[in-house]
């Protein structure tokens, strides 16, 4: 049986990686919030709220899906994951915090434990 992260890592693996905003790139409707990692998503996926699953893509190349974070954005009425694909341990921090502190819809971390 396959368990959630091996799933994960089909998807990517069959999907194109979409980057809509740069690490140090303004958040189009909030012009004083910077993501701190690239961001973006996969092309031709459906997450929960009917748009693509989100993602966010670190520096660590072939690290794979690390984790992932849940969200739960009281502003849209929405609960989301988004993947933690190639991230360091300190940009996976920098994800967090970014959901969690600067745009406050949580940022729960969920981390894959290495048994794959």
């Amino acid at each position: 049986m396959a368990d959630f992260f091996s799933n994960l890592d089909d998807l990517v693996a069959e999907s194109e990686v979409v980057i809509d905003r740069w690490s140090g790139q303004a958040h189009p409707r909030f012009p004083d919030v910077v993501y701190p990692v690239d961001y973006g998503h996969l092309e031709d996926s459906r997450s929960g709220d009917g748009a693509e699953v989100d993602v966010f893509v670190g520096s660590a190349r072939g690290a794979g899906v690390v984790g992932v974070l849940l969200t739960a954005d009281p502003g849209k009425w929405d609960v989301e994951l988004k993947v933690l694909l190639d991230c360091t341990a300190a940009e996976v921090e920098q994800a967090r915090g970014f959901c969690s502190e600067v745009l406050g819809i949580g940022g729960h971390l969920v981390e894959r434990d290495g048994s794959g």
